[in-house]
């Protein structure tokens, strides 16, 4: 996988810094934080608006969420899973991460088109198999279970109608043998939903949990979020797992 990583890295950055320099991606990457972070304007609407700020999430926020899912599934020790859905793609780390894992193909599900087209890129430098659906998740036909499903800092991104569509439809996977992994930021202002759905989880034998790690990020990311004045050393999350009910 280190391998893989790698590779996807340096061709991010090759082929982002062909039209813009490390200078512009920074200043973009800070108005992002500035807009996700502080702001908590949309990522799939105006937040990603512009090559700066598709650059500066692109070769920044991916890495590190890459990063994280990766670490969450090897503390959990999550089994393969043969179709991995990966709900709000983005650019389709979650998924790519969770078949880099285990194997499987990857199902990204988004209704930006810009970001769509990134994911196919990710897929194809991380040597994963994996397609995309342009469609809101409240919309999304699902396949039949079994599958792996993730949803990686989407959740909160979702309103009250169709977070509780969503659940619904978690709920079902889950009683039909899904594993389900929902990953959002340690701070819990941005998702006043989370201590509800951590309740429903354990009520379904599911576990939450509280993440930091210390994973080196590599050079060129690192120093990207040093030059927006960021943190970069901080990595974490909040995480939801469900595995399948278990049949006598």
């Amino acid at each position: 996988m280190a391998d893989a990583f790698e590779n996807w890295i340096e061709s991010l950055f090759t082929r982002w810094m062909r039209e813009l320099t490390h200078a512009e991606i920074a200043r973009a990457l800070k108005v992002l934080t500035r807009d996700y972070v502080q702001r908590r304007q949309r990522l799939r609407g105006k937040a990603l608006a512009g090559r700066g700020k598709q650059a500066a999430f692109a070769l920044y926020y991916a890495p590190r969420h890459f990063l994280i899912v990766r670490e969450v599934l090897n503390a959990l020790v999550a089994p393969r899973s043969a179709t991995i859905v990966d709900l709000g793609c983005g650019s389709g780390v979650a998924g790519a991460a969770w078949a880099l894992h285990g194997g499987g193909n990857v199902v990204g599900v988004e209704l930006d088109p810009d970001v769509l087209r990134e994911a196919v890129f990710t897929f194809r430098d991380l040597g994963v198999r994996g397609g995309s659906l342009r469609c809101h998740i409240a919309k999304y036909r699902w396949p039949k279970p079994p599958l792996g499903i993730v949803a990686a800092f989407t959740v909160n991104e979702l309103d009250e109608g169709d977070r509780v569509h969503l659940w619904r439809e978690l709920e079902r996977q889950h009683s039909g043998g899904s594993r389900v992994l929902i990953i959002e930021p340690l701070s819990t202002r941005i998702s006043p939903w989370w201590q509800e759905w951590a309740e429903r989880v354990a009520a379904a034998g599911g576990r939450a949990d509280e993440w930091h790690f210390d994973v080196e990020l590599p050079e060129r990311v690192h120093l990207l979020g040093k030059s927006a004045g960021l943190n970069p050393e901080k990595l974490g999350a909040r995480t939801l797992w469900l595995e399948p009910v278990a049949t006598s």
